[in-house]
């Protein structure tokens, strides 16, 4: 919509052109400017409608549609001094009175009077008609730059500019108006620029409408990432099926590769079939994280000799492009084919020595003493996690050797699996070698979890060591800071443990965790905190916490558990992760009864109510004492379930006796409908307090339900 004078809004274009952009950041980046700039216009009170974001490794725009050209009219009302300190006694304005319409842009004598039961006051009224919007624009768009999350800033030519990479153009329409203004040295126009190689040349454009099919259709740059993206895979699929198999990517490929050209065109190319009797996630990984190509399986999932490659131009010579591609690529598998070879020359037993001079972390020794400790945690941990002790301790002894091969050293991303191999190549039974390619699992949220209870040993006790190691040093993690991936390595041992049903007794191995770490500089002059275990089982705590409200738990999506069920569980300090889960879970099908809201409040009476009881009164029951149906009817209710209930509690389970307790609503109902707790006589509160101590344990004994408000029992 043109920008006149007659129009309320118009649609504005920004578009920022830059040397290429760091390909990872490139998606995150588009995101954080669109949300700034239109998160900028909103706080400016300004009307926006709907938005697209663009991206290319030479662009970043935004396109707004239905944008108000001017603020809003606003209405302005300012209360200033009393009456009578406006005025003297002969009537004239005072100087407070002559500041207060300065300050309003007017004169005394056009103020107004207010007067309330309260007082009376001077006051002005009035509107401002609110700034133009292309007024607003150049300091909205330089405030959303500052604001995107670049680490490191860079400079160029002799301006004082600052961004991720050197600024050669900016655009801001609105409407079919130029914004002026400047933005990190460039002065803004209507200009933008098409593919690098196949439309150089400037390109005028005359409506924000214009902007996407201009670029696309005559100028070589598909500027929408999804839409590139879909290109990309599509001309990966097609280009996998040409060459008789499936094009081999994930969603961090895509995107790389999507970031890295503007106008893809699919590139097939070969190499020697030799490199096939390469591990596979060797080759892969050349191919992915060195080149950013697509590996190529075929119909039985075995990797062909091939590879997919996006070019970033339709070239003339196409069969140059992939000779090309071919030659860079050869000698990257000709190293990963000697690096193989070199380190199957000697067993991986033989490089554990060398760890001695590896230094893990100053304080607590080297990665020869952290495969030490690890062994002997396994010791530890192998009868609960149902392992084989012998194996597990090879394991251990043997998990960290890979990080002196020469694969390892080019491939960083494949330790453990290469340890593995390298570990199966020397004889090594199944278990071992399984169990150093499962150490590191799972390695983020959501990531697959050690299949063998070997590798679970492993694994839980390589992030318990590491736990208590660090927690040792006194460096746990604080605010946005975690350098040691501690909350991931918590929410790793979490989650094997309940995922995999690992009925563990976490403060305990914790304890042996910190036992085992150095005993010098660590340890504060020598003295282990005796609060350290404490600390660090809270610190787990926290993190489940975080695993359950988020809607990582089995069997409970987000939004299932609240703050107060966790709370509730938490306060009867379970030991086991695993026991937490199945409390939890009871908690959160007992809180969907209809019975649940009833006795969540009835918990929070009886706490209440034995909080200000007298500690030492009697635990004991006294039936003959009775004087209502109801309290001897609550009595008999209760007694009859305590039978069931220690079955239950024995058996973990806890929904069971949650259920069961389910039937005492009615009688908890009656009894406080009719008994007065608090009798004047002595014996009478006191067997009343001691019956309602015993249903109160009755609960306790799962979760204190009194924690969890009343109106979260709806179902």
């Amino acid at each position: 919509m043109a920008a006149d004078s007659k129009t309320e809004t118009a649609d504005l274009l920004i578009e920022i052109g830059t040397e290429e952009l760091p390909p990872k950041a490139l998606r995150k980046l588009e995101l954080a400017f669109a949300a700034g700039i239109t998160s900028g216009i909103e706080t400016a009170r300004i009307s926006i409608g709907e938005h697209r974001s663009f991206a290319t490794p030479r662009r970043m725009a935004v396109l707004i549609h239905d944008v108000g050209l001017q603020q809003p009219v606003e209405i302005i009302e300012k209360r200033g001094p009393p009456l009578k300190v406006a005025y003297d006694t002969d009537g004239n304005p005072t100087r407070a009175a002559r500041a207060f319409a300065e300050k309003c842009g007017t004169t005394v004598d056009k103020l107004q009077n207010l007067e309330t039961s309260k007082g009376a006051w001077l006051t002005f009224s009035g509107e401002s008609s609110g700034a133009a919007t292309a007024d607003l624009l150049p300091a909205i768009v330089n405030q959303a730059l500052a604001a995107l999350p670049i680490p490191r800033r860079m400079r160029w030519g002799n301006g004082d500019a600052e961004f991720v990479r050197p600024v050669h153009w900016v655009l801001m329409l609105l409407g079919n108006a130029v914004v002026p203004g400047e933005i990190l040295g460039k002065p803004a126009g209507n200009i933008t620029r098409g593919h690098r190689f196949h439309a150089p040349e400037p390109i005028p454009v005359a409506a924000p409408a214009d902007y996407e099919s201009l670029l696309t259709n005559s100028s070589k740059v598909i500027p929408c990432f999804e839409n590139r993206r879909q290109r990309v895979q599509e001309l990966a699929e097609a280009a996998g099926t040409k060459a008789g198999g499936t094009a081999v990517y994930d969603g961090d490929l895509l995107d790389e590769v999507t970031a890295l050209v503007e106008w893809p065109v699919a590139v097939l190319g070969q190499f020697d079939a030799d490199f096939l009797q390469l591990p596979e996630e060797v080759l892969i990984a050349t191919l992915q994280e060195h080149q950013r190509y697509f590996p190529v399986r075929g119909p039985g999932n075995e990797l062909l000799p091939c590879f997919i490659t996006m070019s970033n131009l339709d070239s003339l010579q196409p069969e140059q492009v992939k000779n090309g591609n071919e030659r860079v690529v050869r000698p990257r598998l000709a190293d990963a084919a000697f690096f193989w070879k070199q380190d199957c020359a000697k067993p991986l037993s033989s490089r554990t020595e060398k760890l001695k001079q590896v230094v893990y972390q100053q304080g607590l020794g080297s990665l020869y003493d952290k495969s030490e400790r690890i062994a002997k945690l396994c010791e530890k941990l192998a009868e609960a996690v149902g392992a084989d002790v012998a194996a597990s301790v090879r394991a251990a002894t043997l998990c960290k050797a890979d990080l002196l091969t020469e694969m390892v050293g080019e491939f960083p991303e494949l330790q453990g699996r290469m340890g593995a191999y390298y570990a199966s190549n020397d004889g090594e039974p199944d278990p071992v070698s399984t169990a150093i390619q499962e150490q590191y699992l799972p390695r983020h949220a959501g990531d697959a979890l050690p299949g063998s209870p070997e590798g679970r040993c492993i694994a839980l006790a390589d992030r318990l060591d590491s736990l208590a190691g660090i927690f040792t040093l006194g460096k746990r993690p604080s605010g946005n800071k975690d350098p040691f991936g501690l909350r991931r390595a918590a929410l790793g041992v979490l989650r094997i443990l309940i995922e995999k049903d690992i009925d563990l007794d976490l403060p305990a191995i914790l304890g042996e965790a910190i036992t085992l770490q150095p005993e010098r500089e660590a340890f504060m002059g020598g003295l282990l905190n005796p609060r350290l275990g404490e600390d660090l089982y809270g610190f787990l705590l926290d993190r489940l916490r975080a695993y359950y409200l988020d809607g990582l738990a089995p069997g409970l999506p987000g939004g299932e558990i609240s703050a107060e069920m966790f709370e509730s569980v938490r306060a009867r300090s379970p030991s086991s992760p695993l026991d937490f889960q199945h409390r939890i879970s009871a908690v959160h099908r007992f809180m969907k009864l209809p019975e649940a809201e009833s006795l969540a409040a009835a918990n929070k009476r009886i706490a209440n109510i034995l909080k200000n009881a007298d500690p030492g009164a009697q635990s004991d029951v006294d039936p003959t004492l009775f004087e209502a149906d109801q309290e001897r009817r609550l009595y008999e209710v209760v007694e009859k379930l305590r039978t069931g209930h220690s079955a239950g509690l024995a058996a973990r389970d806890y929904t069971k006796v949650l259920c069961h307790l389910s039937a005492l609503r009615a009688p908890v109902d009656d009894f406080f409908d009719s008994v007065m707790v608090m009798a004047d006589d002595a014996q009478l509160r006191a067997n009343r307090l001691a019956l309602l101590s015993q249903l109160r344990r009755l609960f306790l004994d799962v979760a204190d339900l009194s924690l969890i408000p009343a109106r979260q029992s709806t179902s």
